[in-house]
């Protein structure tokens, strides 16, 4: 029995591994119309979803609603109850502690060994994310150009990315962050990416489950929130997690680079302190 006040999106990554491959397609697609879900029919999700109404449906009772409209009142009591946006103190806990879970779930990913894995013994990194998934692939492209060498983002400001998959092999590693609002045409760059047989890994929340199948490996990361936008703490710290095991990876010729880089701010006066 699922309790009413668990959120629609928190009972989808609970029930994740449970559904079928179809039921996982219409799951995608409700997260990804969380914001206006109320606006649609089950007929237009299910189109939207390339699922038929059956398997919607099939979905909401594995979710714990009878009907779409059980649904809708449950986005409806969400609204009511000061989603998105709420700032007393006990939805602050909350928040708190919906976070502290999302992290949790993100570093304690299964997939995170065999990425720390790819991304040690690659040749070259190439990490790639546009609009609020550039943040975190910038991060990470920074914190791993500590631990090891021949790591870039791409594709740089003005330019376009045919040319950063030019010279792409077998022995290199591209990390694509891809959370939901991505671009349109994600899914082609994933496909042109793994064509140059480089190893691909998708950092992405549960709406990129359709492009995690053209992938090497996907690190689900969740980013949904209590608050009225969606939240980067999980993604950074699974950054950071990742950045971490591929320095202890280095041993002490990772610790030296960090040593050598810090030299170098210091010599230049580049950072304080």
């Amino acid at each position: 029995m699922i309790e009413p006040s668990v959120r629609i999106d928190e009972r989808i990554a609970a029930r994740q591994l449970d559904l079928s491959p179809q039921e996982r397609r219409a799951a995608a697609t409700l997260l990804e119309h969380l914001d206006d879900l109320a606006t649609y029919r089950a007929t237009e999700l299910a189109h939207m979803a390339g699922v038929s109404k059956a398997t919607m449906s099939r979905l909401f009772r594995s979710l714990g609603f009878a009907d779409f409209d059980e649904v809708r009142d449950h986005l409806r009591a969400l609204r009511t109850n000061g989603e998105p946006g709420r700032d007393d103190d006990g939805d602050l806990v909350a928040h708190l502690a919906a976070e502290a879970e999302a992290i949790r779930r993100a570093v304690e990913h299964p997939h995170v060994p065999a990425a720390v894995e790819l991304l040690v013994a690659a040749a070259r990194i190439t990490v790639v994310g546009w609009r609020n998934s550039h943040p975190v692939a910038l991060h990470l492209r920074q914190q791993l150009a500590h631990t090891r060498g021949d790591v870039r983002l791409a594709p740089l400001p003005g330019q376009v990315t045919g040319e950063e998959l030019a010279d792409l092999g077998p022995d290199d590693v591209v990390v694509a962050v891809g959370f939901r609002r991505r671009p349109g045409w994600f899914g082609d760059f994933l496909a042109a990416a793994h064509d140059t047989g480089a190893r691909v890994v998708l950092i992405a929340d549960g709406t990129a489950l359709d492009h995690a199948r053209g992938v090497d490996l996907w690190l689900e990361c969740p980013i949904s929130s209590r608050l009225g936008f969606d939240s980067y703490a999980a993604p950074m710290s699974l950054v950071a997690v990742l950045a971490d095991r591929v320095l202890e990876a280095a041993g002490a010729a990772g610790r030296e680079r960090v040593s050598g880089i810090s030299r170098t701010y210091e010599r230049l006066g580049e950072v304080e302190g």
